[in-house]
């Protein structure tokens, strides 16, 4: 049966969304617009001004009125948090004081301009890490930013208009924000106020319609702002949705999955094929690919990373899942990300082998798949759905001599020692194939089962030594096989789930095993030296840390069951890990001829090193479930490592502050 409890981190989010949950932190509102000159300030006062005249205890930290008289007349009836003065290079700059601010606690504070670079002698060298100190004290605030300053979008905007923004607000930041607000207004009215000197004054509003607000820069940013708070919008609808284990599918944008396999030629036709789907539709996409348990070979494995190196490549998002049950899988991914087409190619299996079967792979993704569409491409060398469990798993020669040995005794002994009754044979045949079953796989299985029914039909039931059946005896025969088939499957199933629940046993034991060496240190030097360790052991691999030196420069600290030295390609590829945040070496669809495999140690939005693993021999790529608890093994001493220098900061702390004092 399906699972419908619905999740409790979904239903925590959905609070948080609704302002249910407990709060401990100050709200945050964006006013985000295209461009200057579209009203944000103007908008912002506006609602504050309401909020002021309901009781709302609200002051103007700091508000940029650009020279308008009429954001000048709403800034008037504002209590005014006095500016910082800071005399830089002989000029007097006016910054937000965010400490006289703090001293004052109003229930919500006005800080305009979120992407701001603070003077030097400032706490803070952004005026977003301001508003987070503001948010982190328990004090609302109310912000504006243009879209071209939010990080992710940065390059985009380079491209439209040819000006390399300087100033920018980390996603993260705008991702916390409570509620964000478009102002938006028409491109001509926006020139038209431009005109008018209602944005700049007329010498500087002739040189901007020149430059940075041509037209068609406007249209497209406007288009980017429109397009980032739909994706938001579409984001909260998610949370509501899996808030909700039961909800269907709410078809309110196109995002589709695409099922990629081994096969190299048909995979690389359907992504193409998704990729002009997707392109149409302005939807987001995903490759998928569900890995069975008995693992693939390095052809097929090397066969699913193109695919995937290929999808990357053209945009999408590619997304390497573990199960035995495909169909199942690929349809609860689906539900999870609201997908709304599902692109597959064309069934492989002949028809007869469905119609003795359970169908196909494309049958039974249509039987289950909803209000999702199912799309199937033709194509002349077959379809690329995920890879499926085999029927018949990889077993040794050995194996199936073993499962027909295991008949033939049980044939032996009744033939030659004893002389048992008809239901008593059936028994210990029935029990020769559980127990070929349980040791040997389902491959041998199956022999066993087909072996054991000849074998009684022959030489135990009546006429003996013969394959004829008396009519009494057919049911009994016939019930035989069939418990014999369902005893073989579900004991090689329960078998499979008996090695999942051992791995996931290992995998806590791992994390609990880390967690603990990690709690009990507090310097860098030996979170490192503990993590390393237990990666080296886990994975059997020569693992070596790399941080960043004072200039940055990322460099070999500590390793463990070798050398730390790496050659200059190792290190090139190291540098790239650090400076992109991204998987990459061998086995990887980036930078593969690497000797080593490169994660970033990645926590609070910031890359903090890098660990290299080298294991030896010609290994595969490390599996889905491998890669999630290597993922986690790096997270854990991640945030060890932050913890690390917080304690080295707190313990600074009172020393920095002694030597101030006796100064």
């Amino acid at each position: 049966m399906p699972d419908t409890r619905p999740d409790p981190e979904a239903l925590l989010r959905r609070m948080q969304a609704d302002g249910t949950a407990p709060r401990v932190e100050g709200r945050l509102k964006v006013f985000l617009g295209a461009s200057p000159g579209v009203g944000k300030t103007y908008e912002m006062l506006l609602q504050a001004i309401e909020l002021k005249k309901q009781g709302v205890d609200v002051v103007a930290g700091y508000v940029e009125p650009h020279g308008r008289a009429d954001t000048e007349g709403m800034l008037a009836g504002f209590e005014l948090v006095p500016f910082r003065e800071i005399d830089y290079k002989g000029i007097k700059l006016r910054e937000f004081d965010l400490d006289a601010t703090r001293a004052r606690k109003p229930a919500l504070v006005l800080v305009d301009e979120l992407a701001h670079t603070n003077a030097e002698s400032s706490r803070h060298a952004k005026r977003w890490q301001d508003v987070l100190e503001l948010l982190r004290h328990g004090i609302d605030v109310y912000t504006t930013v243009n879209i071209q300053h939010v990080e992710s979008l940065r390059d985009v905007v380079a491209q439209i208009t040819g000006v390399i923004v300087r100033e920018s607000v980390p996603d993260s930041v705008l991702e916390r924000a409570e509620k964000i607000e478009l102002v938006d207004v028409p491109t001509d009215e926006l020139l038209k106020r431009m005109a008018d000197g209602k944005v700049y004054v007329p010498a500087q509003a002739s040189a901007a319609t020149q430059n940075f607000f041509r037209k068609g820069n406007l249209i497209a940013l406007r288009q980017l702002a429109l397009r980032y708070v739909a994706d938001r919008v579409d984001a909260q609808m998610n949370v509501y949705r899996q808030a909700d284990a039961g909800a269907a599918m709410w078809a309110t944008r196109d995002r589709i999955v695409v099922c990629v396999s081994p096969r190299a030629a048909a995979s690389a036709r359907l992504i193409r094929a998704t990729k002009r789907i997707a392109t149409r539709l302005g939807a987001p996409w995903f490759a998928v690919h569900v890995e069975p348990p008995t693992g693939l070979s390095d052809g097929d494995r090397a066969g699913v990373q193109g695919a995937f190196a290929l999808a990357e490549t053209l945009g999408g998002e590619t997304v390497s899942l573990a199960s035995d049950r495909v169909v199942d899988e690929v349809l609860a991914f689906a539900r999870k990300e609201n997908v709304t087409r599902i692109v597959v190619g064309p069934p492989t299996r002949s028809r007869w082998r469905q119609a003795i079967g359970r169908g196909s792979f494309v049958d039974a993704l249509v039987r289950g798949a909803g209000g999702i569409e199912v799309l199937v491409t033709t194509g002349d060398d077959g379809a690329a759905a995920p890879s499926r469990t085999r029927l018949i798993a990889r077993s040794s020669p050995w194996a199936y001599a073993a499962a027909a040995g295991a008949v033939a005794t049980v044939v032996v002994v009744n033939e030659v020692l004893f002389d048992f009754e008809l239901v008593n044979v059936a028994m210990m045949l029935l029990a020769a194939i559980v127990l070929v079953a349980a040791r040997l796989g389902r491959g041998p299985s199956l022999l066993a089962t087909f072996l054991s029914a000849g074998a009684f039909n022959f030489f135990f039931v009546p006429p003996r030594y013969t394959f004829a059946i008396e009519s009494e005896y057919l049911v009994s025969f016939a019930v035989m096989i069939a418990v014999a088939l369902m005893i073989g499957s579900l004991t090689v199933r329960v078998q499979a789930a008996a090695q999942a629940a051992r791995v996931r046993e290992r995998r806590t034991d791992a994390l609990y095993r880390l967690g603990r060496d990690l709690v009990a240190v507090s310097q860098t030097s030996e979170v490192l030296k503990r993590g390393l360790a237990r990666i080296a052991e886990t994975f059997d691999a020569h693992v070596v840390a790399l941080l960043p030196n004072e200039e940055g420069r990322l460099t070999s600290v500590l390793a463990h069951g070798g050398s730390a030295r790496l050659d200059a390609k190792e290190q090139a590829v190291a540098s790239w890990t650090f400076e992109n945040g991204r998987i990459a070496g061998r086995k990887t669809t980036t930078l593969p001829l690497a000797d080593g495999l490169y994660v970033p140690i990645a926590a609070a939005d910031r890359t903090l090193g890098v660990f290299a693993l080298f294991q030896s021999g010609e290994r595969a790529a490390l599996t889905p479930d491998a890669q999630h608890l290597l993922d986690s093994f790096v997270n854990q001493i991640a945030l060890a490592l932050l913890r690390s220098d917080l304690s080295a900061w707190i313990g600074a702390r009172p020393a920095a502050q002694t030597a101030g004092a006796g100064r």
